[in-house]
């Protein structure tokens, strides 16, 4: 069994997830783009496609990366902390399973290329990923951005709330924006 099979096979959480399991996850041995996000919502549970809702139109818009060139898994690994969607909270989604991460990401990371950027969309693929960071908030951590590379690129959620966080912040768009579109083009070279 692939471990692609095993992953849509995995019923770990099911217990804890009021609107069933669906993995979702895309990713091969080529990819040395890798995006970790926090966990699918409910559009990308409804189509089992990463990324597919408004927040995946802006990570795109961000990265400059085409929906081709977004969902071809020899290029680009879309990897989530949690892989199925954790339901509802008040004021979002529910975070990822903390059971999914420690399952999984050792064992799709050891089949991505060594030499890979990884981009850290969101607070909870970041707490994972640069634990020696958990200090600084989220908006230090991707100000610091240069800090990470050439492995790690920290990111906001490109969700809605990001528009307002893009306008209190400038330096995002002015400083970070050109830097993440040139690596994410060199890694797809």
């Amino acid at each position: 069994m692939t471990l692609q099979a095993e992953i849509a096979a995995c019923r770990t959480c099911a217990k804890h997830l009021p609107h069933g399991v669906r993995p979702v996850a895309s990713f091969s041995s080529t990819a040395r783009l890798l995006i970790i996000g926090q966990a699918p919502g409910s559009k990308v549970h409804e189509s089992g496609i990463p990324w597919d809702d408004a927040s995946g139109d802006r990570l795109r818009e961000w990265t400059g990366l085409t929906k081709e060139q977004m969902y071809d898994p020899a290029r680009v690994a879309l990897v989530p902390m949690g892989f199925c969607y954790p339901g509802k909270a008040s004021g979002g989604d529910k975070p990822p399973r903390p059971e999914c991460a420690p399952q999984w990401h050792g064992r799709v990371l050891e089949q991505l290329p060594e030499e890979r950027l990884t981009l850290l969309v969101g607070t909870y693929a970041q707490a994972h990923y640069l634990p020696n960071a958990s200090k600084l908030s989220m908006t230090d951590r991707v100000h610091a951005f240069r800090d990470f590379l050439p492995r790690y690129l920290p990111l906001p959620h490109p969700a809605w709330r990001s528009a307002i966080w893009m306008r209190k912040h400038p330096w995002f768009a002015d400083e970070v924006l050109p830097e993440l579109r040139r690596r994410v083009s060199d890694s797809l070279d």
